[in-house]
């Protein structure tokens, strides 16, 4: 070979021998950094490092399917005409104005916009300004969009038009908002029933309305009560980006110092996966504020504390999920953390067992109660010398375990149609938000918890003689610095039992394990500015 080609062979090899380790320390790089778990609860690896969230991705199921709003109608329809066999579907329609945007006081900015959730039920319509109209007798539900303002085209351009809304939702036909009291001229002998007058600007309008008949709320509520197909495929999606997001934050200890930082981290993710808002505000508790059922500070630092709980669901397409986790801060629980938390998995699965079709609710709420009390007396937080029974007589465990097993979910993270009754006195059933019979198509939320709140202490137990002296409270004392334990699932109620929405796991074992994963990061592995 002549030497004159040497320099370049030597250049060659080390450009090749560059690009090779640099490739490879990528790949390195990238493994250290992919927060994963594989366990037998998940279908597969939750794994956000090998792609990137697409935000506009549409789950195959409902990929060129419109969303059900002409079969809501329906639905409405048939269950008003039952319940008021006084009304003719030849003569009855029902018309709702959608929300509109609603400016802040004092300045010109606008409050964040949420749709009616009984509007998009009808319609699927995330429009401010829209309005409906369904004829019950043709079955023809019309849409009416906001008329063209050009000075808000000026500052927000185009907005949709009549034609590509026609496209987009499941309607007979789109006109805009001028043309409402028009198109009603068409019912001059109809009941027109509303939920309310508050975007219904024109008297005119509103003296051929029916505004709040308990009726129509009774209807859209029952209507609401199950989810078809295309609400549970949109439901499921929602439960998948607040699955990643729960992962993100446990796997993300190194760079979150205090509470508000895991809520950050949390509602990133959900963004980045194109849920744009949550279903409720983020609940983001440490050390003893987890006691707190609707904790909403989320300013604590995280610093000398043993455990995190977070109650956090994304909405997608105006659905929501709503899912809790706990963890421990160093990626080990305390001996205490992990008894509670493996008492309040007990409950859990216990009652998971037995979701289906036609099981009351309240039942299964007490049997989570005694799951609680049969713990709670083996770790001598209740004395050994009262029986399980006469403990859940004395409503005891009410103490520890204040609030309901779960609620409907669905437009609305606690959705209608629970017929809960506050006004029972009896604390096993006061905060319950369920109180009938489990149907298929339901979704509902598997959420027991046990908690450590001196003021909840001291409501249910030392006021009441009965209920104090079954508590040892020198063992108690060992067990506040957790503050509380809630692990909550989203539930679908099948014909013969029922499906889990939610994948991220809540084996403590594997907890531990992305928790330490995560620790074990230095902060520089992680995208973060501040």
């Amino acid at each position: 070979m002549p030497i004159i080609w040497l320099p370049v062979l030597i250049v060659t090899s080390l450009v090749t021998f560059s690009l090779a380790k640099g490739h490879l320390y990528r790949k390195r790089l990238l493994a250290n950094r992919r927060p994963f778990i594989e366990c037998e609860k998940c279908q597969k690896p939750l794994n956000m490092v090998n792609e990137l969230a697409d935000p506009n991705s549409i789950p195959f199921a409902i990929r060129g399917h419109k969303y059900p709003a002409k079969s809501h109608n329906v639905k409405v329809k048939e269950l008003l005409l039952r319940k008021n066999p006084k009304l003719s579907a030849e003569t009855t329609a029902l018309f709702i104005a959608g929300e509109e945007i609603e400016g802040n006081k004092y300045c010109d900015t606008d409050k964040p916009f949420r749709q009616n959730r009984y509007f998009y039920y009808l319609s699927g319509v995330d429009i401010p300004g829209s309005s409906l109209l369904f004829d019950f007798k043709k079955d023809r539900l019309l849409l009416f969009l906001p008329d063209v303002e050009w000075d808000d085209v000026i500052w927000s351009g185009l907005p949709i038009g009549r034609q590509q809304a026609a496209k987009q939702f499941e309607v007979d036909d789109v006109l805009y908002s001028s043309e409402v009291e028009k198109a009603l001229c068409n019912y001059e002998d109809y009941t027109i029933f509303t939920t309310d007058f508050d975007n219904v600007h024109k008297e005119s309008i509103k003296r051929r309305l029916t505004p709040r008949h308990p009726d129509l709320f009774y209807s859209l509520d029952e209507a609401r009560k199950t989810k078809d197909w295309y609400e549970i495929e949109v439901l499921k999606k929602a439960a998948e980006i607040t699955d990643k997001c729960h992962l993100a934050v446990m796997s993300a200890l190194p760079i979150e110092l205090n509470e508000v930082h895991i809520q950050a981290e949390f509602t990133y993710h959900a963004i980045r996966q194109g849920a744009r808002s949550m279903g409720y505000d983020p609940i983001c508790c440490s050390g003893p504020a987890c006691g707190t059922l609707h904790y909403i500070k989320n300013s604590e630092d995280l610093a000398g504390k043993a455990s995190v709980l977070i109650d956090c669901g994304a909405e997608w397409k105006n659905y929501t999920s709503d899912v809790t986790r706990c963890f421990p801060l160093t990626g080990k629980f305390t001996r205490e953390h992990r008894q509670i938390y493996e008492a309040v998995r007990d409950m859990q699965a216990q009652v998971m067992k037995k979701i289906r079709p036609g099981v009351k609710w309240e039942d299964l709420h007490l049997l989570s109660h005694r799951v609680l009390i049969k713990h709670l007396l083996k770790l001598g937080i209740f004395r050994r010398q009262f029986s399980e029974e006469e403990i859940f007589q004395r409503r005891a465990s009410c103490a520890f375990y204040p609030h309901g097993l779960g609620h409907l979910m669905g437009l609305d993270v606690h959705d209608v149609a629970g017929r809960p009754q506050p006004q029972d006195s009896d604390p096993y059933f006061k905060y319950l938000r369920i109180r009938r019979p489990l149907e298929e198509n339901m979704i509902v939320t598997n959420e027991p918890g046990c908690y450590f709140n001196e003021f909840l202490i001291a409501e249910f137990l030392n006021k009441v003689p009965e209920r104090e002296e079954v508590v040892d409270k020198e063992v108690l004392k060992n067990y506040m610095y957790i503050g509380g334990v809630r692990i909550e699932d989203d539930i679908l109620v099948t014909k013969h039992g029922s499906e889990n929405l939610t994948k991220i796991t809540s084996d403590p074992d594997e907890i531990e394990k992305i928790v330490s994963g995560g620790l074990a990061k230095n902060r520089s592995e992680f995208h973060v500015v501040v």
